[in-house]
């Protein structure tokens, strides 16, 4: 069965940094575009960055600019997100996600495959 696994979150405190990584089991991530996103307690998820099947177009979405960084890797079938000078606002479950498309198209229901979540906590 086709399915995403997310790893590497945690307890971290704020200033510090986590890198996520999203691998692929019985599919190929080559054509597809990855999303991550996140979902704080109380609230939506939304998104937080997105990279292209190419891993060359990648765009972050309001405060991940500047400190998060989307790379894709398909000889590893990995999608990862560097998160750095973390604040205890970047505390959620992270997501990721795949769409059979060039990029992310935008609404969550376009993507095919998601995963169950690392949850990333920021505290001192």
């Amino acid at each position: 069965q086709p399915h995403l696994v997310e790893s590497g979150g945690g307890l971290v405190q704020p200033g510090g940094s986590l890198r996520l990584s999203c691998t692929a089991s019985g599919f190929s991530l080559e054509y597809y575009a990855i999303g991550w996103f996140r979902q704080a307690p109380g609230k939506e998820r939304v998104g937080v960055a997105c990279t292209s099947y190419s891993g060359e177009n990648v765009d972050y979405t309001g405060s991940a600019k500047g400190r998060f960084t989307i790379s894709k890797d398909n000889a590893r079938n990995t999608v990862y997100l560097q998160m750095n000078d973390l604040k205890p606002e970047d505390t959620a479950v992270y997501y990721c996600a795949a769409e059979i498309a060039y990029y992310c198209s935008g609404p969550q229901a376009e993507f095919d495959y998601w995963g169950q979540g690392t949850q990333v906590t920021v505290s001192s």
